[in-house]
């Protein structure tokens, strides 16, 4: 009986204090004007609800306190805004105190070059040196074929197997990003670079805790692993002094039709934000297809019926062009509608810069992130 007791009695303090802890984490961040909401644990907030829950964590919350609410995420105080009227102000005034802003998870480990962690005339000339890899020539000479080519040989053993779609549309969107970015090495360097780049996505959506064993450490080291191999392939490449067609060797070309050039470290963060925006988006997308395309067999076998008359005028060798691309409605219709119904990107982010008024409710700098849910 006395141990019982005793259990109790710890079971009981225990819960006191949890509460109590609970209770002083509200306490902290109870301004004047700031939405209602909760702020779940100190330093860990409600990261555990939101990653277990997904959508369905900002759906609760908005049931609970409007489409304007605080949360704590990813190790950051966050105010929530689900309203459609208030997120188009969000999005359109950037240069009115909202500006991109991110976990500090995930601009430690992409690096603070990549082109999410920059403003102003750093970010503009990030951003056209990106669009410079996807401009209309560069999707109809260079990646096109090359996006042909490599699923071509990685559909080629499928027949009558048993396939993991969701392993086999990371492992595709993953190696042919890197085809892209250094076709001549992506064989060479997929094995040692592939399971250091699935460490570094993991890592960030955790929390900035750099304890051994976390997520997070396991991402920055992947990180570490990444900048080395990338920066062996440049130092490489740049002592070759061969011509590559790609988006690395384009990204470091050091003449004057480059009006964007960029530094090692520079070019280093921008492959790693390429390879780590297309991973999750292109993998989902593509497995989130195939299980519609089999729910619906009459799209499919519409589907079927638009690529076969395409491939009948074509031979079995020749690669898709530019021009089959574009005659692609009922495909360009099946993606679209795939993505609508398996929404990969629930939010974006902003950070605030200065005390403003938003939505009637006041927003002090400590909360320096927006999610803008759509």
């Amino acid at each position: 009986m006395g141990v019982l007791m005793v259990i109790f009695g710890v079971f009981v303090m225990v819960l006191c204090m949890c509460t109590a802890v609970l209770r002083w984490n509200e306490m902290r961040y109870r301004k004047k004007g700031l939405p209602p909401g909760t702020m779940g644990w100190p330093v860990f907030g409600e990261t555990t609800e939101f990653l277990k829950q997904g959508p369905n964590f900002m759906k609760n919350q908005r049931a609970r306190y409007g489409s304007f609410f605080k949360s704590h995420i990813l190790g950051c105080p966050t105010v929530v805004s689900m309203d459609p009227e208030l997120n188009r102000y969000i999005l359109m005034n950037e240069a009115k105190g909202l500006v991109p802003g991110y976990p500090q998870s995930m601009l430690d480990i992409l690096g603070k070059c990549n082109i999410a962690a920059v403003h102003g005339s750093t970010h503009k000339q990030m951003r056209g040196a990106l669009l410079a890899l996807i401009s209309p020539t560069m999707i109809r000479q260079q990646l096109l074929p090359k996006i042909d080519e490599f699923m071509r040989a990685f559909l080629s053993n499928w027949d009558n197997q048993v396939i993991n779609i969701q392993d086999r549309t990371k492992e595709m969107a993953f190696l042919s990003s890197l085809k892209q970015i250094a076709s001549a090495e992506s064989s060479s360097v997929a094995q040692q670079f592939m399971p250091e780049f699935f460490k570094l996505v993991l890592g960030t959506l955790s929390l900035p805790i750099d304890l051994p064993g976390t997520n997070y450490r396991r991402g920055f080291q992947a990180r570490q692993n990444i900048l080395k191999i990338l920066g062996q392939l440049i130092e490489k490449r740049r002592d070759s002094e061969e011509s590559h067609k790609d988006m690395l060797g384009y990204l470091m070309r050091n003449d004057d039709n480059n009006r964007h050039k960029l530094s090692d470290d520079e070019i280093i963060d921008q492959i790693i934000t390429i390879l780590y925006s297309g991973y999750e988006t292109v993998s989902t997308t593509s497995m989130m297809a195939v299980k519609y395309l089999h729910d619906h067999p009459t799209v499919l076998e519409e589907l079927r019926k638009e690529h076969m008359g395409i491939r009948e005028r074509k031979r079995a060798d020749e690669p898709i062009e530019w021009n089959d691309l574009k005659s692609m409605r009922f495909t360009r219709a099946v993606i679209f509608e795939t993505s609508r119904l398996a929404t990969i990107v629930n939010g974006v982010l902003r950070k605030t810069t200065q005390d403003m008024e938003l939505n009637g409710e006041l927003n002090i700098k400590i909360f320096k992130k927006w999610i803008c849910d759509s």
